[in-house]
């Protein structure tokens, strides 16, 4: 981490500039932030930010491997199966914990990957607070690859938007207004111009997707997808009652769902390298490890860090009956390397790729970073803290 804009912040910092930013940044909002944003953002250092790059690359080289749809057909389960599936995920978000290697080097290390937007919108808001509000100097970025925020959103709009009319291009979720994340949606709204719609407002005429505005249907040519199964997989007759998105409808997925489980926790086994830890799927260990206490047990469709089992045992790995949908990964062990009033914080980096039509590969663009000082990252790991929750990285230009 870089030290000497965290003494500045940290010199400056006071709860009421805290809830200065808090204030500022919900002003104006559809509704408030839905969870917790940290008091502090993360300072990379050049290195460090260049060691994630290379990581990151290091994996999106294998997602662009000939074979690679081949490789994790088994990774969608058959009844969300979306027909008219993409040649390409449009975002690629890859999550590294910041950890200490044997020599005691700060390293990323691989926590999970997902074929599946994030915060893409909500980022910029929230970088540009933590700005204006701390006096972050101006050759700090949040950005990669040389982008600013004029740039970015343009590679943001030609990603969700491409050739189309923002009017037919809609942000779809279930439920979408309730959603944590519709901070988002309508930040996203607010830049792009895009609806935001619920999965109950698509209206199919034959093969076709609408949805309605005061001056009647107005028919959808792509759908910016941030709904997630798992979400309706609780009620088995949902398509009795909404449209049926897995058949074959008239429209273009930005990005198909399908892609969500291609790129996921199912990806990681075919991985290798000095910033990927061991993992291999559950049913084909032969010989387990005898330090278990060293690895976690993960379920491939969950998400959200539910169903992790962090301190595993003998019981444990006997107990599951589908070991083909669960994966054994060595711990990652987290350094608490950002400095708070009173000690460190562990600290996960995740970087967020654009992938338009007709680039020839996904762009890094820029990040979203978690704060932890509980088990795991994650809110409920976290509720009686501070200096923890969602923020973002600043980096050199």
């Amino acid at each position: 981490m870089n030290p000497s804009p965290r003494k500045t912040f940290n010199a400056g910092f006071t709860d009421a500039k805290y809830q200065e930013f808090l204030s500022k940044l919900n002003e104006g909002l559809h509704s408030p932030v839905q969870f917790r944003v940290a008091e502090t953002p993360v300072f990379l250092t050049t290195d460090f930010r260049d060691r994630l790059s290379a990581a990151g690359n290091d994996i999106v080289d294998t997602i662009l491997r000939p074979g690679f749809k081949e490789l994790t057909e088994r990774a969608i389960p058959d009844k969300w199966r979306v027909a008219n599936e993409t040649g390409h995920p449009h975002f690629i978000a890859i999550d590294f914990g910041v950890c200490k290697d044997e020599y005691g080097n700060i390293v990323p290390k691989l926590i999970e990957m997902q074929g599946f937007p994030s915060l893409y919108g909500f980022q910029i808001l929230l970088g540009d607070v933590y700005a204006d509000v701390f006096d972050i100097a101006g050759d700090e970025t949040v950005y990669f690859n040389g982008l600013n925020k004029a740039s970015y959103i343009d590679l943001l709009r030609k990603t969700i938007i491409g050739d189309c009319k923002p009017a037919e291009v809609v942000l779809m979720d279930v439920n979408a207004p309730e959603q944590k994340t519709a901070v988002d949606f309508y930040i996203t709204e607010k830049y792009l111009g895009i609806p935001v719609v619920s999965l109950t407002e698509l209206v199919q005429q034959q093969n076709k997707l609408f949805y309605k505005t005061d001056s009647g249907l107005q028919l959808i040519k792509r759908i910016y997808n941030r709904l997630i199964f798992d979400e309706i997989d609780n009620d088995p007759e949902i398509f009795e009652k909404v449209v049926d998105i897995r058949k074959p409808v008239d429209v273009e997925w930005i990005t198909h769902p399908n892609w969500f489980y291609r790129i996921s926790k199912f990806t990681m086994p075919f991985l290798s390298g000095d910033y990927i830890p061991k993992t291999q799927f559950l049913h084909q260990v032969d010989y387990l490890p005898a330090d278990l206490e060293n690895y976690v047990l993960k379920p491939l469709f969950s998400f959200a860090g539910q169903g992790v089992i962090i301190d595993v045992t003998l019981d444990d790995t006997r107990s599951i009956k589908d070991p083909e949908n669960w994966i054994l990964q060595q711990k990652v062990n987290y350094e608490p390397v950002v400095q708070s009033p009173d000690g460190g914080v562990k600290a996960e980096i995740r970087l967020l790729y654009l992938w338009p039509d007709g680039d020839e590969k996904p762009t890094l663009a820029i990040n979203l970073a978690r704060l932890s000082r509980g088990k795991m990252i994650g809110v409920r790991y976290n509720k009686d803290f501070d200096w923890v929750g969602g923020t973002i990285a600043f980096m050199p230009r």
